[in-house]
């Protein structure tokens, strides 16, 4: 993008320039010179004016590199359960389904927590604390010891929860943050879809798979060797640090949108009721959806490896875990063609149509499942479609949906809402599908156990679409015009609300608005 030179000059005579500044001249026109934007404008200072690409960019891609890490550390557990199994035969089934759920009821807290401080505090102070938070979560799981077995499971599960609740504090505050900072440009704008596509979705798939990978390779490096296998474990939970720690001095340095320095509401607590009353069809369907999503995506994930070992596919430990994340790879395309498909047909179409189309494959899949697991390839291609499918429906939209939908002001608190009935569905997923498949024992190769896992999967995903294409409503991907109806709601209803950020600084240089001087 070009930049627009100010110089200092004499005033206009008589025309509208006598009353204005050159300066101030050129943020009146910027709507419309050009198609831009006036939040292409980054600041103005010794006379020029330059945009704010660069904050804009670094603001996505930090929040992409911040969700990917949570996918790691979600993720990761799943893996290592297999090797856990190996280490200590005796761990029950109540303590893996702990250790898969602490991590997720932790996000449930940060989500509802860090979406307030988001909105109230604003996006970079929600984003150093929910760094510091899992940083600290981190350290602890991979540190975990106590005085027998059972002792260092607990602080396993107490420290992942921990981690949780910083991973969850992303979701409101990279989400929130990268939605206001795409809206800066038009043209960005215009591929928001596909952009948070790569954010939220295929930054978490890559996640998932470095979570299954970086175990794998691990165990390959001490050559398979079981008395390394502690090592690995802990070593693979430390290897989480790296993306949040590598991240932080650039997401404390970050700049504060266009969007939040206009609309916030910092002063005061805008009440519940307008909050429900005005957005409810897209609390409930965006809850609804990423509870659905997440009820699918989060086990057959998780216990990819664990169900083809039911199958037989490999022979050992580490022939599992590279088929499970080979599987986990299934995720990649469908967050590309999701995001493409979301700017063309619309987030609801494309949301309805992903979890329609996956419905139909794990029907497919849970009803004729005696013939196709008995042809590997085949079962293995359709396990991955139907995992891609649930990618180009909600995984590529659900976080923007719920990021869109609502203004400013509140976006954080109710991305953060939504968030937390998504994690609820993974977390109740994940708890009552290990037990599902545990239940119907070996037999038959596990194929009771998997078929039933598979329909009950289908059966979410139809109701999924159902909910996305009736309740969810469609919008209008430009922030400002949810911010200005909101603004007269409240208006009309009586409340009059002090809005606008003021306090918080930008670093030199990487200002969001022309009209702050």
């Amino acid at each position: 993008m070009e930049s627009i030179e100010v110089t200092a000059s004499e005033p206009a005579g008589k025309d509208a320039l006598d009353s204005i500044t050159k300066a101030e001249a050129v943020a009146e026109m910027a709507p419309t010179s050009n198609g831009k934007d006036i939040g292409e404008i980054a600041s103005i200072s010794e006379g020029k004016t330059t945009y704010s690409k660069l904050s804009v960019t670094l603001m996505v891609v930090f929040s992409g590199l911040a969700i990917g890490s949570d996918g790691f550390n979600a993720s990761i557990i799943g893996n290592l359960s297999l090797i856990f199994g190996v280490l200590y035969p005796d761990l029950s089934t109540t303590m893996y389904s702990r250790l898969s759920n602490a991590f997720i009821i932790g996000m449930i807290v940060g989500m509802l927590g860090f979406g307030y401080i988001s909105d109230r505090l604003g996006r970079k102070s929600g984003a150093v604390f929910t760094t510091l938070i899992l940083v600290l979560g981190i350290a602890l799981s991979a540190a975990s010891s106590g005085k027998d077995e059972l002792g260092m499971f607990w602080m396993l599960v107490i420290s992942r929860g921990i981690a949780g609740v910083g991973a969850g504090g992303e979701y409101p505050v990279s989400g929130a943050g990268a939605t206001e900072a795409t809206d800066e440009d038009s043209r960005v704008r215009k591929n928001r879809g596909f952009i948070f596509a790569l954010i939220g979705d295929l930054s978490a798939t890559f996640g998932f798979i470095f979570g299954g990978l970086v175990p794998l390779l691990l165990i390959l490096c001490f050559h398979e060797n079981e008395k390394y296998y502690n090592i690995v474990w802990r070593l693979s939970l430390a290897l989480g640090l790296i993306p949040p720690i590598s991240i932080f001095w650039f997401r404390y340095k970050m700049a504060v949108s266009t969007a939040y320095r206009k609309s916030a509401a910092k002063k005061q607590r805008i009440p519940y009721w307008p909050i429900f009353r005005r957005y409810w069809r897209p609390l409930l369907g965006c809850s609804l959806g990423w509870f659905l999503y997440n009820y699918i995506s989060y086990p057959f994930g998780l216990f990819a490896s664990t169900i083809l070992t039911r199958l037989n596919v490999g022979a050992s430990l580490t022939k599992n875990m590279g088929w499970g994340t080979v599987i986990n790879c299934f995720y990649i395309p469908g967050a590309l063609i999701g995001g493409l498909l979301s700017d063309r047909i619309g987030r609801r179409r494309t949301m309805a149509l992903g979890f329609f189309l996956q419905a139909i494959i794990g029907f497919i899949l849970g009803g004729a499942l005696g013939s196709i697991q008995s042809i590997l390839p085949l079962f293995i291609i359709l396990y991955g479609i139907f995992l891609t499918l649930g990618e180009v429906g909600p995984g590529a939209t659900i976080v923007l949906t719920s990021s869109e939908s609502f203004p400013t002001s509140i976006r954080g608190q109710c991305l953060g809402l939504i968030g937390a009935f998504g994690k609820a569905g993974a977390a109740i997923g994940t708890a009552v599908f290990a037990p599902i498949l545990a239940s119907f024992g070996n037999a038959d190769g596990g194929y009771k156990g998997n078929q039933a896992v598979f329909l009950i999967g289908s059966g979410f995903a139809a109701a999924g679409a159902i909910t996305s294409w009736f309740i969810i409503p469609d919008i209008s991907n430009r922030l400002v015009s949810e911010d200005e109806a909101w603004k007269e709601y409240l208006r009309e209803k009586g409340y009059e609300i002090q809005w606008g950020d003021e306090e918080s600084k930008d670093p030199e240089g990487l200002r969001m608005d022309a009209l702050r001087s």
